[in-house]
């Protein structure tokens, strides 16, 4: 059954039903309570401490309200603001009840519609979430357990991991471009080995030129490190000598010099340790070997769909993931004026980046995804621009995705290839 449809989230109120509306702050919350009328039953709003002492007594009141009431249900209702909310809707989700979310910018378009003023307040927006919720606009928030909380978690610290590593790749990039920007036509790569050798003994050109040739070459030799020699410490020296590099404050470049490259070392290792914990815990996820079997698909990429998806079998349609991941299309046309559809950009854009990667790594490795990919761009009738084939492309992993999850079958070649419509077969 379809619980995300507005009809059915509507049908789900009933006169039976407890509306609480919840305003999150980072140590107060405030509640107000309705029933499914929008008649509150509170006369001011309740307060209660983000602990677990203010929660129990908000877990009291609402069942002293529902037992007052004749109410047999209650639907907790918030804005998901940042972080906050976690703790208590976890707290929900383990005493039986099933929280819901509401947009924000929806509670912000509507704050005005009672007393017509914009202004915002602990009493007000409780009132204007748990109206929300009577007209079924709110969502289900999933709050993975078990296996999968496991997999989001390491999946993003190795997200917030692999964004360090190349916040400090860049800044080491405009190290060499003020100090020494002729060091990357010695060594195209930073990680090699040899070159951060004499780095670390000789970070700016002025103390390559005073290693000179014989100095750099035996830094090498000291280290037995094999494949290079006199010609590539003449090639270096050579360009410590003819270097345009700034000379100003030299021990404050040898003290950045030196933290970047610990930096990149301690985030690449720490981002190599998070893959390896994601690798195990993946092989708990039925069918996940099946996925990394297509070509062009990888750990980053499956790991990143479980950490946003979870748990595959709380969807009854690959549709149901393309709103969340933003990739629901929006048409835009008014009478006879029919303009350009795109994507929604609204839900997670985690998903949506994952997706992309995993849409672009396809076309590059995988030739059936490219076949798809090359059709919707060159078929004669609407072809469609780069960008937009390549979210035709991830909207397909989705799908892709879901039926070998859910259903545990392999890759299929013929299948993938249904999209590609040709006026002969169809003749045929």
């Amino acid at each position: 059954m379809n619980y995300n449809t507005q009809n059915a989230k509507i049908a789900s109120i009933s006169e039976k039903t407890l509306i609480v509306g919840i305003d999150i702050g980072s140590e107060t919350h405030f509640a107000r309570a309705f029933d499914w009328r929008n008649y509150e039953y509170t006369k001011k709003a309740f307060e209660f401490s983000n602990m677990e002492e203010g929660f129990q007594s908000f877990k009291a009141w609402m069942e002293e309200l529902s037992a007052k009431h004749g109410k047999a249900s209650v639907i907790p209702s918030m804005e998901p603001t940042g972080h906050y909310w976690f703790s208590l809707g976890k707290f929900l989700q383990d005493n039986g009840m099933r929280p819901v979310h509401v947009n924000p910018h929806h509670v912000k378009r509507s704050k005005e519609l009672d007393d017509n003023n914009p202004n915002k307040n602990d009493r007000k927006d409780p009132k204007t979430i748990a109206g929300l919720v009577n007209e079924g606009r709110f969502s289900y928030p999933y709050i993975p357990t078990g296996v999968y909380a496991e997999i989001r978690s390491l999946s993003n610290l190795r997200f917030q991991a692999q964004e360090e590593l190349t916040r400090a790749k860049n800044r080491l990039a405009r190290w060499f471009s003020i100090y020494f920007p002729e060091y990357k036509d010695v060594y195209r790569d930073t990680k090699a080995v040899s070159g951060r050798m004499v780095l670390q003994m000789a970070p700016l050109p002025e103390d390559i030129r005073k290693l000179g040739v014989d100095g750099v070459n035996r830094i090498w030799r000291d280290a037995k490190l094999r494949g290079v020699g006199m010609k590539r410490a003449k090639t270096l020296v050579t360009a410590a000598e003819h270097s345009i590099g700034s000379k100003e404050s030299p021990e404050a470049a040898r003290i950045e010099l030196r933290m970047l490259l610990q930096d990149i070392d301690v985030y690449a290792a720490r981002v190599e340790e998070l893959l390896s914990l994601l690798d195990a815990k993946l092989k708990e996820i039925p069918n996940i070997d099946k996925l990394l079997k297509i070509k062009g698909i990888g750990k980053i990429t499956v790991s990143g769909f479980i950490a946003e998806v979870g748990d595959i079998r709380r969807f009854d349609d690959p549709k149901q993931l393309l709103k969340p991941a933003g990739y629901a299309i929006i048409a835009n046309e008014s009478g006879k004026y029919k303009g350009e559809s795109r994507i929604s950009y609204r839900g997670r854009k985690s998903p949506r980046y994952v997706l992309y990667e995993a849409a672009l790594s396809l076309v590059a490795r995988n030739p059936e995804f490219r076949k798809i990919y090359e059709y919707y761009r060159t078929r004669e009738k609407n072809p469609l621009k780069k960008m937009q084939s390549l979210v035709v492309v991830a909207c397909k992993v989705i799908r892709v995705f879901y039926v070998m999850l859910s259903k545990g079958v392999d890759y299929a070649l013929e299948k993938m290839m249904r999209d590609i419509r040709r006026p002969e077969l169809q003749a045929a």
